[in-house]
């Protein structure tokens, strides 16, 4: 069976990309963002062994890649959590597509209700 040698680069990159998002460093984040971009500016006219090169590193970078999906996905959730605590507290409910509450106030004389 045949040795197939991985291209450390992506699987370097969307590692330091998870642990970047699940440190909250917008920072790294922002500069993974850049060389994602530049690489892909750069894989644009790549002949078909650079592609096949491409697609082996791909595949193995594929456990890396769930992972960060995972932690994008636990980011997300937490974001959508943080924005209705948010509205919440500034008196927007922020439910989408159900009716808001009926709030009424109810209060005797004494204001213990």
């Amino acid at each position: 069976m045949r040795q197939i040698r991985v291209h450390p680069n992506l699987k370097m990159l969307v590692t330091e990309a998870t642990q970047a998002l699940a440190r909250l460093d917008p920072e790294r984040l922002e500069e993974l963002a850049l060389s994602c971009q530049a690489l892909n500016r750069d894989l644009a006219p790549v002949d078909v062994k650079e592609r096949a090169r491409l697609a082996c590193e791909a595949r193995g970078a594929a456990n890396e890649m769930a992972v960060f999906e995972r932690v994008l996905q636990a980011t997300r959730a937490n974001l959508h959590v943080m924005e209705r605590l948010r509205n919440l507290r500034t008196g927007r409910p922020g439910y989408t597509g159900a009716p808001e509450p009926q709030w009424t106030l109810k209060e005797n004389r004494n204001g213990d209700n």
